[in-house]
């Protein structure tokens, strides 16, 4: 399953198809942004040799996108790419997602319902006191994957800011098979009864 979204290019940078120097500043920003959230959460501080990393990863990253071949589409806030990383996906359905998901932990059951146009009825769930990393998570399932979007921020006080415009980034995800050659993006194909 691959997907596709319609993010506002006036907001976000997609990360997913910029190969070479095409989006590299707000990869590296991003990237160190994550490296920086996921050492606060471990109680480290930054490493000597990380911001040679987060190149190096941001060197990696649309390469290893690619190669996800829409599985994966990431995006980061254009004015500031430190401030928020947004990466939707597409899981299959397996027993063992279904029961990984059943098992999450009663903080993450705080959800509430979120309508997208394209996908149907999902969930939202926003997290910013679950951990030391404020984050929204919109989820639908789709009765054979999952579809997740996950929005990770850099700052705790600017996070309630950005709720419209992720709640816009998720209702513009959707399958890229729903759309056949020649239509329009405002019609939705479903597939035979």
């Amino acid at each position: 399953m691959r997907l596709t979204a319609s993010a506002d290019p006036a907001l976000w940078i997609p990360v997913t198809d910029s190969l070479g120097f095409k989006g590299r500043r707000h990869r590296k920003a991003a990237i160190r942004m994550l490296l920086g959230q996921a050492n606060q959460a471990l109680g480290r501080t930054e490493r000597r040799g990380s911001k040679l990393g987060a190149w190096a990863m941001s060197q990696a990253a649309p390469l290893l996108m690619k190669r996800a071949d829409g599985r994966v589409l990431v995006w980061t806030w254009k004015a500031e790419p430190e401030l928020v990383v947004a990466m939707a996906s597409a899981q299959v359905l397996t027993p063992d997602v279904r029961i990984a998901r059943a098992s999450m932990p009663m903080d993450y059951d705080d959800t509430e319902a979120f309508q997208s146009r394209w996908l149907g009825m999902g969930e939202k769930l926003v997290a910013p006191a679950l951990s030391g990393t404020p984050f929204t998570t919109y989820t639908w399932d789709t009765g054979t994957h999952l579809v997740t979007l996950t929005a990770v921020c850099g700052d705790r006080e600017r996070f309630g800011t950005l709720g419209s415009a992720l709640d816009d980034l998720a209702r513009s995800i959707r399958i890229a098979d729903d759309l056949t050659g020649g239509e329009s993006p405002e019609v939705l194909r479903l597939p035979p009864a």
